[in-house]
């Protein structure tokens, strides 16, 4: 199986993974094997303070990052988002037991994966074996230029949330 690739890419907010949501619900409805992750947000008062990990196979949920409030360099984290290790770790068995599949969702790979080498380690593996269908992958904006690293048959820009 040599799969296709789509990166899907939008500020902030722009509604990216619910775009992969509505993807996937498409996608179980014409029988394909799904499998990765999704990553939505949490909001407390109209704020972003959460992000969740959800295995697209199992629905599976578990707390992947939040609002960093520590200077503490030895976690693992972003410049805003402080991610438990416990979840990277589970993220990746997910991911290195997604294939073969029709379809794998990577919501996201940001600046831990294309910059650092950590985080979902084990999806950028996946992603460059093309043993699958078609992969979307969430990848912001400004990390585009890296990403396309993995010659993509499409660019989908998100512009505004999807109702």
């Amino acid at each position: 199986m040599a799969g296709d690739l789509w990166i899907i890419t939008g500020e902030f907010g722009a509604g990216k993974t619910r775009w992969c949501q509505q993807f996937l619900a498409l996608a179980r409805q014409a029988g394909w094997d799904a499998a990765g992750i999704l990553s939505p947000a949490v909001f407390e008062n109209g704020q972003k303070v959460a992000i969740e990990a959800v295995d697209v196979r199992s629905g599976e949920r578990r707390r992947l990052a939040t609002r960093r409030q520590t200077e503490d360099s030895a976690l693992i984290h972003t410049r805003e988002w402080l991610f438990e290790t416990d979840t990277i770790r589970w993220g990746n068995t997910v991911f290195q037991q997604a294939l073969p599949c029709d379809l794998l969702i990577v919501d996201e790979v940001g600046p831990l994966e294309l910059l650092q080498g950590r985080g979902w380690v084990a999806a950028m593996e996946a992603i460059a074996s093309r043993a699958y269908r078609l992969a979307v992958v969430v990848v912001r904006p400004s990390l585009l230029p890296i990403a396309e690293k993995w010659q993509p048959q499409a660019v989908i820009t998100v512009r505004h949330t999807i109702q």
